[in-house]
């Protein structure tokens, strides 16, 4: 995860919050009787639908961490994890294609969808690390659910497109995903995009999860029902409000024997509030692509943020299989699913 401005990332989002509720409000039936009653009875009667989700190897997925985990700073060292990447994607029947920009290269790969009308999800991670951190939470554990994501969707018929990107260079200032999305082709179609930067660390004794003082955010996590605020348990997702269905997703994922989700809509594409554009779903937001980002809250949670420590040792594996799983179930419902997932791309 992109070290700059990191550690002011929930200070923000918290005033992002109270934003959102105003406009969601605004713009639910219920708080403004000016809506026709045809779409209050249509938002009412939705719900979501049900499918088969494949379950995740949390053996497999500890393999890719053992085997990303490790400083992937130099040429030399991205290199070598682009290969074991690229044969991963080819183990499982894609074919990756190589999109090199100025120092760096991303990797893309896809499966087509069963309906030529529907539209692409994509699923992202980078692999890059800080000089001197082998970054097995940063990002070794987003790239090795991407790649889980892959062995279970990649034979699976859905009516929508799966793709996958590994960004390089997102610690050098999220040049990757700027790249990508520099690459009109890259773009076609694509409706919603789900980003993943550092989902394997929890934390369980009180008092270390932390938070900005004087935000009262112990009181919107315990309100959003995360049962233990105060404990580092629960999985952060972070989307635009133009694109509210892609957080529903996320919201409506049965919590049984998987770890709380917290979601929190942000409005107007973050322009207000800089300091949540610093992930590579924030390249997306500015070309009017929806997108969230999935993340354990990185330093606000985790000592070994950009750290020596951070290591396969310190990867909660409970927490970071059920991390996986949400992403899996979210990825499997958004692929099933022809609804509208918000505004059509309308670039800044």
């Amino acid at each position: 995860m992109k070290i700059i401005h990191k550690i002011t990332l929930f200070i923000l989002v918290v005033f992002i919050a109270a934003v959102s509720t105003v406009y969601i409000d605004r713009r639910s039936p219920a708080s403004n009787p000016s809506l026709p009653p045809a779409t209050e009875t249509r938002l009412s009667q939705s719900q979501p639908k049900i499918y088969e989700m494949p379950s995740v190897d949390a053996s497999r997925l500890m393999s890719d961490l053992r085997n990303l985990a490790g400083e992937r700073y130099s040429q030399s060292d991205r290199s070598s994890t682009r290969t074991y990447i690229v044969e991963q994607l080819e183990a499982a029947g894609l074919t990756p294609v190589l999109q090199e920009f100025d120092g760096g290269v991303n990797i893309f790969a896809e499966r087509s969808g069963s309906d030529p009308e529907a539209d692409s999800i994509l699923l992202a991670a980078h692999y890059d690390t800080v000089p001197g951190s082998p970054g097995a939470d940063d990002n070794a554990s987003g790239v090795a659910v991407v790649l889980e994501a892959v062995r279970l969707l990649a034979s699976r018929s859905t009516p929508r497109t799966l793709q996958v990107a590994f960004f390089d260079l997102e610690e050098a200032g999220l040049l990757g995903s700027l790249s990508f999305v520099e690459r009109q082709s890259n773009l076609e179609n694509l409706r919603g995009v789900i980003i993943l930067d550092m989902v394997g660390y929890a934390c369980h004794v009180a008092g270390c999860q932390q938070y900005p003082q004087g935000f009262g955010m112990r009181e919107m996590l315990g309100a959003a029902g995360i049962p233990e605020p105060d404990k580092g348990e629960f999985l952060a997702v972070v989307g635009d409000v133009e694109h509210l269905p892609l957080l529903t997703t996320f919201k409506n994922i049965s919590q049984e024997n998987l770890p709380p989700v917290f979601t929190l809509p942000v409005p107007f594409k973050g322009i207000l509030t800089p300091d949540v554009l610093r992930s590579d779903h924030a390249p997306f937001w500015f070309k009017g692509i929806g997108a969230v980002l999935v993340t354990d809250t990185a330093n606000m949670r985790s000592p070994h943020y950009h750290q020596p420590s951070d290591t396969v040792e310190n990867i909660d594996r409970d927490f970071f299989a059920g991390a996986a799983q949400i992403v899996i179930n979210a990825a499997t419902g958004l692929l099933e699913s022809r609804e509208s997932l918000g505004n059509q791309q309308t670039e800044f």
